[in-house]
């Protein structure tokens, strides 16, 4: 399934990886409405589908070029690019607006996810009880999600491997903020800042020359948390997108309708107007995690007075809604020059 790609359209390609890797990162947003939404959602489930037992064969055996073409390695790789670009850049970036201008940041995703709905739902017309009741299945899942009350940090490696598996549903699974699953879970912090974190130090030292992190237990640890994370996530993709190629093959309408429910459900999760709600210490004081940031335990959502803050608010979501027109545009055109 090796697709010839102009220079431009492996330029878009990366841009849409870092559109994911910012998306996932962000709770409450899905990388895979992204996908969804850029006209690449297929062609992505299918290429993670063939990293199977051929693939590795292939890899095994030496024949690198068979195994780059079997997994159409050229439309992985560039994805995969801009995602490791955007978590240490466009991500960055984001937590920056996020921290100084909340709102607004929440209005535009808040837009983004209305499009996605409007995107998917005007070319679905096979419309009938199966597919409501699956629409309706999948509302309450998205919206249930948003109100759950999140678990405590849990470092057993089984159960990061399970977050690991769990987490990368937000790039399978438009409507599912695998960020989000992972507050809920409880490890949010220790697997995509504190490992991070280690990670990154660990690096620095390596290049100044410093080994003692081997003598360091905490360090260590987090290493082994964030390998066996990254596994459980390879582990997650490929299972999900066998699952996910198999349901499309034979329940295409069944399972639009649900993702289309999912995106419906997730707009609760992104909401604008909402309060914050930290961990607190027993003496009443924020937690902080290894950045010295303090740790969201959820968000309190609520109705806004209309106000000067709030009508910049509402353009703002409008302007999300065009950010997702312009996408679906493009994807449009990049579907006819492949067809």
């Amino acid at each position: 399934m090796e697709i010839t790609r102009t220079l431009k359209d492996k330029i878009f390609l990366v841009l849409k990886g870092l559109g994911m890797g910012a998306a996932n990162k962000v709770p409450g947003v899905s990388g895979g409405v992204v996908a969804f939404v850029a006209g690449f959602y297929e062609e992505f489930i299918y290429s993670l589908k063939k990293i199977n037992g051929k693939a590795f064969k292939l890899l095994i055996n030496g024949r690198y070029k068979s195994f780059y073409n079997y997994i159409n390695g050229r439309f992985i790789s560039l994805l995969f690019f801009g995602m490791i670009v955007s978590y240490f850049s466009v991500s960055k970036v984001l937590d920056y607006l996020i921290e100084h201008y909340e709102l607004y940041v929440w209005s535009v995703f808040f837009g983004m996810i209305i499009g996605s709905i409007y995107y998917i739902n005007k070319d679905f017309k096979d419309w009938n009880y199966r597919t409501y009741t699956s629409l309706a299945i999948g509302i309450l899942l998205g919206a249930g999600i948003s109100f759950l009350s999140p678990a405590k940090e849990n470092d057993n490696l089984w159960f990061v491997f399970f977050c690991g598996m769990i987490s990368v549903s937000g790039m399978t699974l438009p409507g599912f903020s695998g960020s989000f699953i992972l507050i809920l879970l409880g490890n949010y912090v220790l697997l995509l800042v504190d490992s991070v974190n280690a990670l990154y130090d660990t690096f620095s030292d390596i290049i100044r020359g410093n080994f003692n992190f081997i003598h360091n237990q905490q360090r260590i640890r987090m290493l082994k948390v964030l390998a066996v994370f990254t596994i459980g996530s390879v582990a997650g993709l490929v299972t999900f997108s066998n699952i996910l190629s198999f349901i499309l093959k034979r329940y295409k309408s069944i399972t639009l309708s649900a993702i289309i429910g999912f995106i419906v459900g997730s707009l609760g999760v992104v909401w604008p107007w909402k309060h914050t709600i930290y961990k607190l210490a027993d003496n009443g004081q924020p937690i902080l995690d290894s950045t010295g940031k303090k740790i969201i335990a959820n968000y309190q959502r609520y109705i806004p007075e209309l106000h000067t803050e709030t009508y910049y608010a509402i353009a703002f979501i409008f302007f999300g809604i065009a950010i997702v027109l312009g996408l679906e545009y493009y994807g449009q055109k990049t579907r006819k020059i492949n067809e």
